[in-house]
């Protein structure tokens, strides 16, 4: 069996999740692996055949990746966030991917963890929804096995060799890195990359309401900007809708002083109205939480008029990514 490189990059003093992270490392079934720890701060993680490095200040998250990349060992790089932590048969569920040498990568959903706090919780039933993240519920929840072209760092896996052919991370787009390295795997190199549900992590949510607004809000810029430089994977019906929802409010308050256009106006708020209802009935199916489902009637619209704004931002108006 190849060996496998876990890499986890932090930036944080006093990471609390760090602690989780390790502990659900050593319980996994499958052995043969080591774990590169690339950090800004210093921290008392130790763990056996741990490979750290502490930077002393700010480096990106695309560089820490392509250096811990670099001096890793494994045939393949698993990529897990700093706030994520795996289930027990994560590492046993990646390696079964790449007998394949058609296989380049492969991810799973990273799932609300259990016991989280209300604000907590209430973020990831956001993204965990159909209404909240459409045809990309299968990054939040488990869903069918299937190949995919863009998938996120949080928990996803890379053939080395392949990793290097198309030299990393480009820090140059950052944040959404993960989407350049993807398309590059995907259109340059001609591989797959496969999304398998078993290959789960549980992963922390921003709390509501600011830190899950700004969160959703910069991936909304990335993919404004994305959608303009890099079309092929980013410039989708899905990732347009909240801006097509957001300028449909802007326009609404002029069409409904036309009784001729109230009907127009009307019509496909109440669409709206009906899914975001539907939505919020499928969460309390799930969560078994009235307060859960209730706020998500406000939480979900919030989501998507911010990240719709954002998107505008990033397609019209930025130049360039930066930290």
């Amino acid at each position: 069996m190849p060996l496998i490189s876990v890499i986890i990059i932090d930036h944080r003093k006093a990471n609390p999740y760090l602690a989780e992270n390790f502990s659900a490392l050593a319980g996994q079934s499958f052995k043969d692996f080591e774990v590169l720890l690339f950090t800004d701060c210093e921290n008392d993680i130790e763990f056996k055949n741990l490979t750290k490095k502490v930077y002393g200040h700010y480096v990106g998250p695309a560089e820490k990746r392509d250096d811990a990349a670099k001096a890793a060992k494994g045939e393949i790089l698993a990529f897990l966030d700093d706030d994520a932590f795996p289930d027990k048969n994560w590492l046993a569920s990646i390696v079964s991917h790449f007998d394949d040498p058609q296989i380049a990568g492969g991810g799973g959903p990273g799932v609300t963890p259990p016991g989280v706090s209300w604000q907590e919780e209430l973020s990831g039933w956001v993204s965990a929804s159909p209404f909240g993240s459409g045809s990309y519920l299968y990054r939040f929840l488990p869903g069918k096995k299937q190949f995919v072209d863009d998938y996120p760092s949080m928990n996803l896996a890379i053939r080395k060799t392949d990793f290097e052919k198309v030299k990393g991370f480009d820090s140059h787009y950052w944040p959404g890195e993960d989407t350049k390295l993807c398309l590059d795997l995907v259109h340059k190199l001609g591989k797959k990359i496969i999304y398998d549900p078993a290959v789960l992590v549980y992963h922390h949510r921003r709390p509501l309401w600011r830190p899950h607004l700004r969160q959703n809000g910069n991936y909304g810029l990335h993919r404004g900007f994305f959608a303009r430089i890099l079309p092929k994977t980013s410039l989708k019906p899905l990732y347009l809708a909240p801006s097509l929802l957001l300028i449909y409010l802007f326009f609404s308050p002029i069409l409904i002083l036309d009784s001729r256009f109230y009907i127009l106006y009307s019509l496909p708020l109440l669409v709206y109205l009906l899914l975001l209802m539907t939505n919020a009935l499928w969460i309390y199916k799930k969560s078994h939480s009235i307060i859960q489902a209730t706020l998500s009637i406000v939480a979900v619209p919030l989501t998507h008029l911010w990240y719709g704004a954002r998107f505008l931002q990033g397609y019209f108006f930025t130049k360039k990514l930066v930290r």
